[in-house]
């Protein structure tokens, strides 16, 4: 028994993602896990994470250790949240709400996509002061803008426009395996799903998850459909209209970053996508620190793709993010235990997140930055001058 235990225990965003490996159907699995193309932007967002190294301090009065957070006006216990992804009830029936509950319960930021499985309005009641809502702008204009007037009308004060996927990109994984979002079952997919019966049943008792905020006998939800309608002229409409904070999702080009901030938006969210729309996109961790310089020291900025770790959060915000989300940890964590998954990767998250803090000698997370980072490269010169003299 305690072995069992041991093997689903989920302590970081590894064991989250194993133990969804063996539970989740490989169809479900690699939506979740695969990118586009090879999977080379994947990848680099990944190993980019690794190269970065903080300069441990010692001696230093660090407790007790302040991770609390106020951004863009709003209080946060931690300062990382939940990315906005669609479909996330493909994973467990009631992701969403779970989502909304744990959120809630750590008093952290959820972002709610445009193809969620729950309505909008039920998910900001189910997290009245942490939910933030997605716009993706598919045809109909006119049905994005209702969505951008019914978020309005029952409270969201955050508005995340996504302007990286013009079009969706392929992804071969999904390609593979039979995904799209009214995959048919053929044999191979009836196998993946009777050897994964728990999923199966769970989904079976729930019904299949669709969009819930597209109306089937007005508007469908296309997922290959050109989002090419997001563009300049749209996000100063966008601008005039939404009264609250807007951030705009996706930025990885200093010029863009610039022309969005005279605009007047509220917030910059760097993201390549987590490495599912271009294959040869740079690390969004390495686009970051140039971002933060465009922008200037003090305007908000929020990052994700590819964090994985309490470490990886305070990277982020050493290298200039003021608030990070995550993705896909999110996911597995959930198809791996549900709502206790989840509440474990968060309290492992925040774990990771303060003894990080305390190794590097920060009390306040708000005083994480550049100052943070390891010393070696500048003592390397020194270095290479003692090996010199000595061979002298």
């Amino acid at each position: 028994m305690e072995l069992g235990y041991l093997d689903t225990a989920i302590h970081c965003s590894e064991d989250a993602k194993r133990i969804a490996k063996r539970r989740l159907p490989n169809i479900i699995y690699g939506f979740i896990e695969g990118g586009t193309g090879r999977e080379v932007g994947v990848n680099h967002n990944l190993s980019a994470f690794d190269k970065i190294k903080l300069q441990p301090r010692v001696l230093k009065n660090i407790d007790p250790r302040i991770m609390r957070t106020t951004f863009l006006n709003q209080s946060y216990n931690v300062p990382f949240g939940i990315a906005p992804m669609g479909m996330c009830n493909i994973v467990h029936p009631n992701a969403d709400r779970i989502m909304a509950r744990v959120a809630f319960k750590h008093k952290m930021p959820i972002g709610l996509s445009t193809a969620a499985s729950s309505l909008l309005e039920e998910v900001y009641e189910w997290a009245p002061e942490s939910a933030w809502f997605q716009l993706y702008v598919l045809p109909p204009i006119e049905h994005a803008m209702a969505l951008v007037e019914r978020a309005k009308n029952c409270g969201y004060k955050m508005l995340v426009l996504t302007v990286d996927t013009p079009q969706v990109s392929r992804r071969i994984r999904d390609l593979r395996s039979g995904f799209s979002i009214d995959f048919k079952i053929g044999m191979r997919q009836f196998i993946d799903f009777a050897i994964h019966p728990k999923w199966s049943l769970r989904m079976l008792r729930a019904g299949r998850p669709a969009p819930a905020n597209f109306p089937t006998d007005s508007v469908q939800f296309d997922r290959n459909a050109s989002r090419a309608m997001t563009n300049w002229a749209f996000l100063e409409k966008l601008r005039d209209l939404w009264p609250h904070k807007l951030i705009v999702k996706g930025v990885t080009s200093f010029s863009d970053a610039q022309k969005i901030q005279k605009l007047g938006v509220d917030a910059i969210y760097v993201s390549n996508h987590g490495g599912r729309q271009l294959d040869s996109v740079s690390a969004a961790i390495d686009i970051l620190p140039h971002i933060r310089r465009a922008v200037g020291p003090d305007y908000p900025l929020i990052m994700d793709s590819g964090v994985r770790s309490g470490e990886d959060i305070l990277k982020a915000l050493v290298l200039g993010a003021d608030f990070i989300m995550l993705g896909r940890p999110i996911m597995f964590a959930l198809g791996a235990a549900g709502e206790r998954g989840l509440n474990s990767l968060i309290e492992g998250l925040k774990y990771d997140l303060s003894t990080g803090m305390a190794q590097i000698g920060l009390k306040d997370i708000a005083d994480a930055g550049p100052a943070n980072l390891a010393e070696t490269d500048k003592m390397l010169p020194h270095l290479s001058q003692l090996r010199l003299g000595l061979k002298g």
